[in-house]
């Protein structure tokens, strides 16, 4: 019957839900508005709000709990006078000057045993055309009429990997409507909580666990008068359904997440309750293909029911998870039922074989959507190896590592696939035959140079070598020997890694594996090119470029062309560099590259620097999201190329306005990888047209003519220079002359006299 309206509770992050539930009730056509959504998303919380802000625009209004014992009431029975609520006074709400005639009923809960009465009532209440409805479902009730206003968990922060996430800025996070419901909760159990630098990773990360559900991150602030964030974030990994301690005046579901999963729960049939046991134990993100599903029953039911959530979409397929505290108590119900190891190694199967059956598409045309794909279904893969390593599946497991060489590298997960190559290596021992050991080690070594330590990519690479040779594969030690010597290359032996390439080279063209000979030409041009030999070195990279197109290799061929742009610059031919740049980046922004591209956004930046000057915050963007996405990755760079960037940087910050460098800076961290790559490529190709020349200030130079001129400056001849830079006399000459056109300068003491204003 009629119940009093709950005190009111101010709702955060419910702005557009809330301005849309007003709009449809002050509508005088809509008859029965049904607010959907799982158990403890704020249902009725945003409800009961929503009649307390335009309940004084209706005549008479009631407030009705589905499950409460006593009956339906008549519409008759509403029209007995009753005390409306005291509306919310706010300047955007419009109040009628006197109420209407018409009847708001709220009627709360209408699931599980309420729900066929309540449908019932709800079809008799609206046949009044005096009768507003406002219903509570998980599910739509299926009347006639029915508006539906689904109501999702708040939003959560971005997943983030490697060091930045450690420096999560409070100030950003806070803007985070799940991180901000949880602050004020937490300041109310605790008048002394903030959101710090300290606290801010586990903050955001407590909100992800919980998946922006509003009960469940109320009990969570509950639980910070015991534990500090970071405590609470590690006890509420894989298992929230510790989380209790609710109001005692609370519905008994509302009290603690194991009793709100378990009404949750409550009502499914045998079918439905073994499919969501048996997703349980797939991580969130997963695909309906990739678990063996179909759009059956069963998994629609689980969709309506908010068992089972849509988190994304990726190559038009949905992504989807069992959310917490579901996903929690099912995993416990399956344990309990003695399924949970075979439902484990059914999942660590269906990963093997998608990454098995993943490796030709790697190759060719469909390379990009591969590679989306598996990077969608990262987690999982993960979670496949654990099991398999669980299980003690060493040759498996190392298939499964050894298959996520690509996806990895694009994916920016090279501390992770290093330590799964060495786990993987220590732990199968002996019982792994040479051959795949030593393909361990090969693909240690890659990750080991991607990270930047190239010192530790050659001696890993020797070693897999040394392995091979007991083998007897030569298609696979020529591909380490390609490898190795692009390690020597960027350890800075041109010389050693020239003679490991040339000879690599030749057996991959031998044996026609194409893209390791690609890969191999294009190491090569660049030790040519240390080397002063730049006719051959363009011949070189011309055949790589070239290879790569034909095999439809796009990772490889955006590897290829940031050479060609490098080579380009270094012959004074900016708008091919730029050309080439462009193609890269398009490239990398088809497969998600994430280790590669801030390089290649910080080569298109400085690149700007030099043609465009007008694009500085373009420029300072773009500088700013390499930056962060390196972080990411942990990768470290050259500390030649370091000081080229930290001195573009400090170019920057010296010609524009301190706002404007700091602003740009800020939109540029936040940058994703669409985002960047977006950024860079709507900046204007350069102008043909004739036009003034440059001021030499706004003349940047590479990265090595930078050192030259540092060394010019310091008195040295070509000889000296070609002699501490490793590079033939001849380049040296070239590089001189390029740093005196650029600076305006006509002599070498000239130079001296521009590099000492740098300072």
């Amino acid at each position: 019957m009629p119940q009093t309206l709950a005190p009111a509770a101010e709702l955060v992050g419910r702005e557009l839900e809330t301005a849309l539930l007003h709009e449809r009730l002050r509508d005088p056509l809509v008859r029965l508005v049904t607010v959907t959504g799982r158990a403890g998303v704020g249902k009725s919380r945003l409800a009961l709000e929503a009649v307390r802000e335009v309940g004084g625009e209706f005549a008479r209004v009631a407030v009705l709990d589905a499950t409460a014992p006593g009956g339906w009431p008549a519409p008759s029975e509403l029209s007995e006078p009753s005390e409306p609520p005291a509306p919310s006074r706010s300047p955007q709400s419009p109040q009628s000057s006197q109420p209407s005639g018409r009847i708001l009923l709220l009627l709360d809960d209408c699931d599980h045993e309420a729900r066929p009465a309540a449908a019932r009532a709800l079809e008799a209440l609206t046949a009044d055309p005096r009768v507003v409805v406002l219903a509570t479902s998980v599910e739509p009730l299926g009347v006639y009429g029915e508006l539906l206003l689904p109501l999702a968990p708040l939003p959560v922060p971005g997943p983030r990997r490697g060091p930045a996430s450690a420096a999560a800025d409070p100030h950003a996070l806070q803007e985070v409507a799940s991180v901000a419901l949880f602050v004020r909760r937490a300041r109310e159990a605790d008048p002394a909580f903030s959101l710090t630098l300290e606290n801010a990773a586990a903050v955001a990360e407590i909100c992800r666990l919980l998946g922006g559900l509003p009960l469940a991150l109320e009990l969570a602030a509950r639980r910070l008068r015991l534990f500090p964030p970071h405590l609470l974030a590690s006890r509420l990994r894989g298992r929230t359904t510790m989380l209790s301690g609710g109001p005692a005046n609370a519905p008994a579901r509302h009290r603690s997440l194991a009793a709100l999963a378990e009404w949750s729960c409550r009502g499914l049939d045998g079918a439905d309750r073994e499919l969501l046991g048996q997703l349980s134990v797939y991580e969130p993100g997963f695909g309906l293909w990739a678990a063996g599903l179909s759009a059956e029953a069963a998994v629609e039911t689980l969709l309506d029911r908010g068992l089972l959530a849509v988190v994304g979409e990726e190559q038009g397929e949905l992504r989807l998870a069992v959310p917490e505290p579901v996903r929690s108590y099912a995993r416990a119900e399956l344990a309990g039922s003695g399924g949970e190891a075979a439902a484990l190694d059914a999942h660590a199967e269906r990963y093997r074989s998608l990454v098995s059956g993943a490796q030709p598409g790697l190759r060719g045309t469909e390379q990009a959507r591969v590679l989306r794909e598996l990077a969608a279904e990262g987690a999982n893969v993960i979670a496949a190896l654990r099991r398999l390593r669980e299980r003690g599946d060493g040759e498996a497991a190392a298939a499964v590592v050894l298959g996520c060489r690509l996806p990895w590298l694009a994916q920016g997960r090279l501390r992770e696939g290093l330590e799964w190559c060495d786990h993987t290596a220590e732990a199968g021992g002996a019982a792994l035959p040479e051959a795949v050991r030593a393909r361990l080690a090969d693909l240690s070594g890659v990750f080991a140079l991607a990270l930047g330590d190239p010192q530790e990519a050659v001696r890993r690479h020797r070693h897999a070598l040394t392995l091979g040779k007991n083998v007897g594969d030569r298609r696979q030690n020529a591909l380490v020997s390609a490898r190795l010597g692009a390690a020597l290359l960027e350890s800075g032996d041109p010389a050693g890694a020239r003679a490991v390439l040339v000879t690599a080279l030749s057996a991959l063209e031998s044996m026609g594996v194409t893209g390791g000979a690609a890969s191999a030409a294009a190491s090569l041009a660049a030790a040519l090119c240390a080397d002063g030999d730049r006719r051959r070195a363009l011949e070189t990279l011309d055949r790589a470029v070239e290879a790569f197109r034909r095999i439809r290799d796009g990772r490889g061929l955006a590897g290829a062309l940031r050479r060609v742009a490098a080579l380009a610059l270094e012959g004074d031919e900016p708008d091919r560099a730029d050309r080439a740049l462009r193609e890269s980046l398009r490239l990398y922004g088809a497969v998600g590259e994430r280790t590669e591209l801030p390089g290649l956004l910080e080569e298109f930046g400085l690149l700007l620097m030099r043609t465009a000057p007008a694009q500085r915050p373009r420029t300072v963007r773009l500088l700013a999201a390499a930056d962060t996405l390196r972080a990411e990755t942990g990768a470290e760079v050259a500390d030649e190329w370091r000081s080229a960037a930290e001195r573009a940087r400090t170019e920057l910050s010296a010609r524009m306005d301190w706002t404007d460098f700091a602003v740009a800076w800020a939109e540029g961290v936040r940058m994703a990888v669409p985002e960047a790559v977006a950024e860079a490529l709507s900046a204007p190709a350069p102008s043909h047209r004739p036009s003034a020349a440059p001021a030499p200030e706004d003349r940047s130079l590479t990265p090595r003519q930078v050192q030259v001129a540092l060394l010019v400056s310091e008195g040295m001849t070509n000889r000296q220079i070609a002699a501490k830079l490793n590079i033939s006399e001849w380049t040296v000459v070239n590089h001189v002359r390029q740093v005196m056109r650029r600076l305006g300068c006509s002599s070498r003491v000239q130079v001296a006299g521009a590099v000492g204003r740098w300072a």
